[in-house]
């Protein structure tokens, strides 16, 4: 019998990426899972793929989401994976359109799940987790807008949200992951790559050759199966190459 067994999983943005591979860790966990994300097309492919999971195609930005969302499947378990893909280019040449591109996407659908999440009706022990990135911790590169400083927010925001449900006696668990390193293999992750690689003036390749304690989408997929079925109910985590840990 699988960790996840009797739990239902919903994944926002989970039809590519990091989100596929979470939702897919806890398909293999024996969970049910709900994968959402805005394309249709995409959400096929996946159920194609993987029997047996639900899908529902849904704009994790519009203030019906969480409601369309926990009205198809209420979670045990609720992902928030939705995000953006960062803009490339030094401060100076963004638009404040480009610059703000994941805290309209990323910290968006985290607020607005997390506020659905605290005025109900998600049943008490329900954790929710944000997916954030390492370059919250780090600051991030100079040529992503905002993005660090959105994927920063998410932290703040599950902190947020950890006090009020404890002062509002909910019993709900906030918690946030924060993946360290790239990942090529992901849209966010090429995107990056190619990024660091033009501002930098080298090949993508050897930009990737110089990484090192990198952790594949795999192993965030093991790393919130940990998180959602270990002792650890609050706090924000990261997952590398090394493993999974507490975030620093």
């Amino acid at each position: 019998m699988g960790s996840l067994q009797g739990q239902n999983v919903v994944v926002v943005g989970g039809s590519r990426g990091v989100g596929r591979s979470i939702a897919e860790a806890a398909l293999s966990e024996g969970a049910t899972v709900l994968t959402v994300a805005r394309g249709e097309l995409a959400l096929a492919h996946f159920a194609g793929e993987n029997p047996g999971v639900k899908t529902l195609a849904v704009d994790a930005t519009a203030d019906s989401a969480p409601k369309e969302v926990f009205a198809a499947l209420g979670p045990d378990v609720l992902v928030i994976c939705a995000g953006a893909i960062p803009p490339a280019a030094p401060v100076h040449e963004l638009s404040w359109q480009a610059f703000s591109a994941n805290w309209e996407t990323d910290v968006k659908a985290s607020f607005l799940f997390c506020r659905a999440a605290l005025r109900g009706p998600l049943k008490p022990g329900t954790r929710i987790i944000l997916i954030s990135s390492g370059a919250a911790l780090s600051g991030g590169p100079p040529f992503c807008g905002g993005y660090a400083g959105a994927k920063r927010m998410q932290m703040f925001l599950a902190n947020y949200c950890q006090k009020e449900s404890d002062r509002l006696g909910l019993g709900l668990h906030f918690m946030d992951l924060a993946p360290m390193r790239i990942m090529p293999d992901t849209g966010v992750g090429k995107a990056g790559v190619d990024g660091f690689a033009a501002y930098s003036g080298i090949k993508p390749a050897d930009f990737i050759a110089g990484m090192t304690d990198m952790q594949t989408p795999a192993d965030v997929g093991r790393a919130v199966v940990a998180l959602v079925t270990g002792k650890s109910q609050v706090g924000s985590f990261a997952v590398s190459g090394s493993g999974l840990a507490p975030a620093a």
